[in-house]
């Protein structure tokens, strides 16, 4: 017997970015916009986002519970968005988990085959956060 739970449906994505030279300060005062912005408005469960300066490279990790939440967040973030690709390029794009059309071809619209895109279907987990996890 198959059983659908919420683990099912969850979405992790990751954003590898290059940023430009002579960008770094611009783009991390955009991510912080954007992470904030998300943090108090957008529908993640999860949203970090690292740097390496010394290649220039940011990884950024979001946490869906579906594909809803996903169309949620393109809706609310799309200036912030935005504005931070005006400091780096998509160098590579990860989805981790099984979107439904809509939102896989979604993602593939937005990157425009300027980058490597691929999914990886689950295959275990879980999530555990706590109710009152930290804001």
């Amino acid at each position: 017997m198959t059983t659908t739970t919420q683990d099912d449906t969850t979405l992790l994505f990751r954003n590898t970015m290059r940023i430009a030279d002579g960008r770094l300060e611009d783009f991390r005062d955009a991510v912080v916009r954007a992470v904030e912005f998300a943090r108090r408005h957008g529908p993640q469960l999860m949203v970090e986002t690292f740097i390496d300066e010394e290649r220039m490279l940011a990884h950024s990790f979001q946490l869906y519970r579906d594909s809803d939440a996903v169309r949620a967040h393109w809706r609310l973030a799309d200036p912030y968005i935005r504005e931070v690709m005006e400091h780096c390029r998509v160098e590579r794009f990860e989805v981790f988990g099984e979107p439904d059309d809509e939102v896989a071809a979604g993602v593939r619209a937005a990157l425009g085959g300027q980058c490597p895109l691929t999914f990886a279907p689950r295959a275990a987990g879980f999530v555990r956060f706590a109710a009152t996890a930290r804001g």
